[in-house]
């Protein structure tokens, strides 16, 4: 482990810890250097310290640089279905049942292992399981998710997100037929206390906003677009059901009685974001998968 020392300057008074440490290095992201804070790997005057932490004069920094971590996971073969690439990002459409990144005793068969196969130049900065990994979709939902080839596009790519400046529109099939044909559900989630493998809308829930907008209505069903404004999990699936209109074929959030596909009827449509490298916006579109098309119609038909 490498190890590195600095003390603060009178110019760097006040500035966050996190933000003195990244410029130092051209090579070190401030996601990176969050990281190593987290984990104990960066000391001020002996101690442990935040990453929002406020640099005082003369403090004097240890920077315990931790080797590379090899990587446990397997790349996989797999015919992904790649919508654009280049050095810096790479979006892919995931299939419905592949799982985003490996977790203990699940470490094959995901969109990690295929990616790791694919390109040998993953971003490392979200640990051994989620190389690359930005943001994540549930396994039985479909669709575009961004994925950093370097920790510039890596960084770039989370500030997005934190700033809520990514487009993430989502197509959904809910049941009920929503009366309005627009409507915004600004309600916090957080983690279920009576079932710890599920979220819930609670008052001390972190802030969360989708908003949706009706596109077709069928006999017992809606066909809606919701865009979400923050990204929590299991966001629309949990604020969907808050409002009494449940995604179909969901078994955790939805009703006992449900269409039976194979879980939520939820795909990841639209997919917009600033380059890291060029500044310019990208978005795209991958049309719904053939048995999500294959449903909506069925309901057309039957109305």
């Amino acid at each position: 482990m490498e190890k590195m020392e600095h003390t603060i300057l009178e110019e760097q008074i006040g500035e966050r810890i996190d933000k003195v440490l990244s410029a130092l290095n051209k090579e070190w992201s401030r996601t990176q250097v969050q990281q190593w804070i987290k984990e104990g790997h960066v000391l001020v005057n002996e101690q442990q310290i935040k990453t929002n932490y406020k640099c005082a004069l003369n403090d004097r920094i240890e920077i315990m640089i931790p080797e590379p971590e090899e990587l446990d996971v397997v790349p996989e073969e797999m015919d992904l279905d790649i919508f654009y690439e280049d050095q810096d990002v790479l979006v892919v459409n995931k299939p419905k049942g592949m799982v985003v990144h490996p977790a203990p005793g699940h470490v094959t068969g995901t969109l990690v292992n295929g990616l790791m196969a694919h390109c040998k130049d993953l971003s490392g900065i979200n640990g051994v399981m989620r190389p690359g990994i930005v943001h994540r979709i549930d396994k039985d939902t479909s669709g575009l998710l961004m994925v950093a080839k370097n920790d510039l596009a890596h960084e770039s790519l989370v500030n997005q997100l934190v700033d809520k400046t990514v487009t993430r529109k989502y197509r959904a099939i809910v049941h009920g037929v929503i009366p309005h044909d627009y409507g915004t559900i600004d309600a916090p989630i957080a983690r279920d206390q009576k079932e710890r493998q599920s979220m819930a809308v609670t008052d001390n829930g972190k802030k969360a906003v989708t908003h949706f907008h009706v596109l077709e209505r069928f006999t017992d069903f809606t066909f809606v677009e919701c865009q979400l404004e923050t990204g929590r999990t299991h966001q629309i699936r949990v604020h969907m059901k808050y409002i009494g209109y449940p995604l179909a074929g969901d078994p955790k959030y939805g009703p006992r009685k449900t269409l039976n596909i194979g879980g939520q009827a939820l795909h990841a449509g639209i997919l917009g974001f600033v380059h890291p490298r060029s500044g310019e916006y990208m978005e795209f579109e991958a049309p719904l998968p053939p048995n999500f098309q294959k449903l909506v119609d069925q309901l057309k038909n039957n109305r």
